[in-house]
């Protein structure tokens, strides 16, 4: 968890891309104001990807074993790194040859990405599904209790005129698909990293 998390944050230092395209999110010393960079996004990272990498673990309690040499030389198994790589070079590819909102961008990478390790290593498909699900119930939860404490914050903060408009009990829609992609990828990223495989039950 530590250690995904660790990398994950790094992520919060893309938060340029977003401000003002996405959001103008209020910031410790005003920071995303005057620079796009803020503290808060690589915190958020930081928690985001920690909870999505072990949120299935803690439901389901499997036991991670180690991919024999076999399983390694699968034909699949071949794509391993360029699925690993997938979100991000797609992620760049649509934002300096698209006019997509940023927030676009990455959903479409994280899904893809999800995919592409779906393609590579097939026996994480369940994690990766019941993970996405799990941490957009979790996600979907924070949001409201986010909006409740803080009535208009969405509408103030938002960019909503770039984006679809739709909110869903005031959650933005955008906000839904970045945490299914989130969930969906970052689920099995751990796994796929480190040659890892999942086994259930006391066999």
């Amino acid at each position: 968890m530590l250690t995904v998390s660790f990398w994950t944050s790094l992520f919060g230092l893309t938060e340029p891309i977003f401000v003002p395209e996405y959001w103008n999110p209020p910031s410790l010393f005003d920071l995303a104001q005057r620079t796009g960079f803020d503290i808060e996004s690589v915190i958020f990272c930081f928690a985001i990807g920690g909870l999505a990498v072990v949120i299935y673990e803690a439901l389901f309690r499997p036991r991670h074993q180690a991919m024999t040499e076999m399983e390694k030389r699968m034909p699949r198994h071949r794509y391993h790194a360029w699925a690993l790589i997938s979100a991000p070079v797609i992620f760049i590819t649509l934002y300096l040859t698209t006019n997509l909102n940023p927030i676009y961008s990455v959903s479409i990478a994280l899904i893809s990405g999800g995919l592409a390790t779906w393609y590579c290593r097939p026996d994480l498909k369940t994690k990766m599904i019941v993970g996405a699900f799990i941490f957009l119930v979790l996600y979907f939860a924070y949001f409201l209790t986010l909006i409740a404490m803080n009535p208009g914050y969405v509408e103030a903060v938002w960019n909503l005129s770039a984006l679809s408009g739709v909110l869903v009990l005031g959650v933005p829609l955008e906000e839904l698909l970045f945490a299914l992609g989130v969930g969906f990828l970052w689920s099995s990223v751990y796994e796929h990293a480190m040659g890892q495989k999942l086994r259930h039950g006391k066999a």
